[in-house]
């Protein structure tokens, strides 16, 4: 991993606690100053007492799916207080994970603005880049978040994105959507009127010509655009 400039902060919160201190220790070792949690409260009360400047240098590695609280739901909380969102001035970077690869939660917090979306296990070389992207931000939001907020058309996607967009075909394009939208193969088939094994060999293209290692990862590109 490159080296990390110094005073940079995560802030990790996950329900397990093998994982977090193994994260720890990896991050900690590549130069992060990491604070770890497992009750969403008190993460969420150590993120309303940063400071801007402390805001500036931060990130939050956030796990989906957790007792008590979801990581949907601390995100909202952030964005309600305003330590991060469209408003938000400087905005938290917010990197999301999960063990369970599920596309509809994925897609819900990109549209929070999620800097991106990592399914575990992940390589290191995933977390770093998620890392990069996320410190590049400065603490100002994405994209399109801003976009939004001061009425802006909302940034092109990028070439090579595009480029595999327009591969595929019109019906594999329509079942881009439904996978997109978490519906699985029998409905997507029912709806499109096709047989369930038509749908499967249209997914398999799409996958392929998207050049998508997950789902996940597709509905990362779909969603930011991007082929990262």
């Amino acid at each position: 991993m490159t080296a990390v400039p110094a005073a940079r902060r995560l802030y990790l919160l996950d329900d397990n606690a093998d994982f977090r201190a193994t994260a720890k220790w990896w991050l900690s070792g590549a130069g992060y100053e990491v604070f770890d949690f497992e009750d969403a409260r008190l993460a969420l009360d150590a993120l309303k007492a940063l400071a801007p400047e402390e805001i500036a240098r931060a990130c939050l590695l956030l796990d989906v799916r957790m007792p008590v609280m979801s990581g949907l739901q601390v995100h909202d909380e952030l964005i309600a207080c305003g330590v991060t969102g469209a408003k938000a001035r400087p905005a938290l970077p917010v990197v999301y994970m999960t063990g369970h690869g599920d596309v509809p939660l994925a897609v819900k917090a990109m549209e929070k603005g999620a800097v991106t979306f990592l399914e575990k296990p992940f390589q290191d070389s995933a977390l770093e880049s998620a890392l990069a992207r996320a410190f590049e931000l400065g603490g100002a939001p994405a994209r399109a978040d801003l976009a939004v907020a001061v009425g802006e058309p909302a940034e092109p996607p990028c070439l090579e994105y595009a480029r595999r967009l327009a591969t595929l075909s019109r019906r594999e394009v329509q079942v881009l959507e439904g996978v997109v939208d978490g519906k699985i193969s029998k409905v997507i088939a029912r709806e499109l009127d096709i047989s369930t094994k038509t749908v499967e060999l249209h997914r398999s293209h799409v996958m392929a010509k998207m050049q998508a290692e997950s789902l996940v990862h597709l509905t990362r590109m779909v969603v930011a655009r991007r082929v990262s």
